[in-house]
């Protein structure tokens, strides 16, 4: 992939005029600069337009109403599910499962996936690179029901050891669950390669795509997996909503997750009929602006291109690493640019990680300071936390070259 600007198509500074809040300052003459983005993204004026004109103009329940108000608000929230459909490659929209986030959407696979399908010495397959979310359900359903978990090690350049994951899928386990990029390394997996693998082993396959659907083409037929999750607060949209993708035979056999309304084709005393998919994982009234909101920010992304959005992203990557190396005492954690996504993790010599990051908000610079839920992953380097930039399509060089001086001004105050 090409590492530099000058083939870029996307226009970044009408991107930049979409989202209000880069004009803030976070203080008298202080500009925000925002590099927060694998916790969450900013939303563009049209994200923000679409739920404003849903509360304004159409604000209904759904799926219930045959009133103008309550069908106008179905057919959009389910145009937005048919949008997320077609944006990874589903070949349904009824594999698209609505949740609160990739967090319920993993603990839904571990609830209803896991306690249908495994037993006491069954194993599942996971990384040292994984997210929180995607490790303490499993824990929690190893010791409900016995299973085993395997962890694939890393490698000293934050890749994950690929001989170890061929030796560990020779236990047979029944689940493969991993992420498609580190949200603290910005590691990118060989998924294809990894899932078929896996499905050689004959395990299921859950990935974790949180960090990688808002920054690259991800087509979910061509990868081959079985499950995958992701959050609409980190690809532009708003928070409370996120998806859970299955093969449809999967999400039929599963049972549901949550009962009530909208989840049942009919309630009788002596028992129930679940609805079809996707909606017997669906219980109660959802997130109907938000989700309304989720296809506005997929329209956006598509309209730019994700390859467009990618190959930008990975040039400010290559770029901000190239200046990291100019400041003495910054180690970055995680391969070579090419091999990761807009995520930088480091330590800048014995100075706490909350103090770099205090200080550079005093410069209107906003990163991350901590262990980005991913303790296991600091663990394997022997570090409690790091400091964190991740970068977005809206971010520049100019802001890259702002959080090296701001790094500098840090060395100053502490000597």
């Amino acid at each position: 992939m090409d590492l530099s600007f000058e083939s870029t198509t996307l226009d970044i500074p009408a991107i930049r005029r979409d989202f209000p809040i880069l004009e803030r300052e976070t203080a008298p003459g202080v500009q925000l600069v925002y590099l927060d983005n694998a916790a969450t993204s900013q939303k563009p004026v049209q994200v923000i337009e679409s739920m404003d004109f849903y509360y304004r103009q159409m604000n209904a329940n759904i799926h219930r109403g045959i009133h103008c108000l309550a069908e106008e608000a179905t057919v959009a929230y389910e145009d937005a599910r048919k949008k997320i459909a077609s944006f990874i490659g589903a070949e349904s929209w009824r594999q698209i499962v609505f949740t609160r986030n990739t967090t319920e959407s993993l603990n839904l696979l571990a609830y209803s996936w896991g306690r249908a399908n495994l037993k006491a010495g069954d194993r599942i397959l996971l990384t040292e690179m994984e997210h929180h979310s995607n490790i303490v359900p499993w824990q929690m359903l190893a010791s409900e029901v016995g299973v085993t978990l395997d962890f694939v090690t890393l490698t000293d350049q934050g890749k994950l050891d690929q001989e170890s994951y061929a030796t560990l899928l020779e236990r047979e386990p029944k689940l493969v669950s991993f992420t498609q990029m580190s949200n603290m390394l910005g590691t990118i997996t060989p998924v294809a390669e990894m899932t078929e693998q896996a499905h050689r082993a004959g395990a299921v396959v859950i990935i974790d795509a949180a960090q990688s659907v808002p920054h690259m083409p991800v087509d979910v037929q061509e990868l081959g997996v079985d499950f995958m999750v992701f959050s609409a607060h980190k690809m532009l949209g708003p928070t409370g909503i996120g998806i859970l993708y299955g093969r449809k035979e999967l999400l039929q056999e599963m049972p549901p997750f949550l009962g009530g309304g909208d989840m049942i084709k009919r309630v009788q005393l002596g028992g129930f009929t679940m609805n079809d998919l996707p909606y017997k994982f669906e219980a109660g009234t959802p997130a109907i602006a938000e989700g309304i909101g989720f296809g506005e920010a997929v329209d956006y992304l598509a309209n730019l291109g994700m390859e467009a959005v990618h190959q930008y992203e990975q040039a400010l990557t290559a770029y901000a690493l190239e200046r990291l190396e100019e400041v003495p005492g910054i180690q970055v954690y995680g391969p070579e640019a090419e091999d990761k996504g807009g995520v930088l993790s480091f330590i800048y010599d014995d100075i706490h990680t909350h103090d770099v990051a205090h200080i550079l908000d005093s410069f209107g610079i906003a990163i991350r300071a901590g262990h980005h839920c991913a303790q296991p992953a600091h663990q394997h380097f022997d570090i409690d936390a790091t400091s964190r930039a991740s970068f977005y399509i809206y971010n520049v060089k100019e802001e890259v070259d702002q959080l090296i001086e701001g790094l500098y001004k840090v060395k100053e105050i502490f000597g």
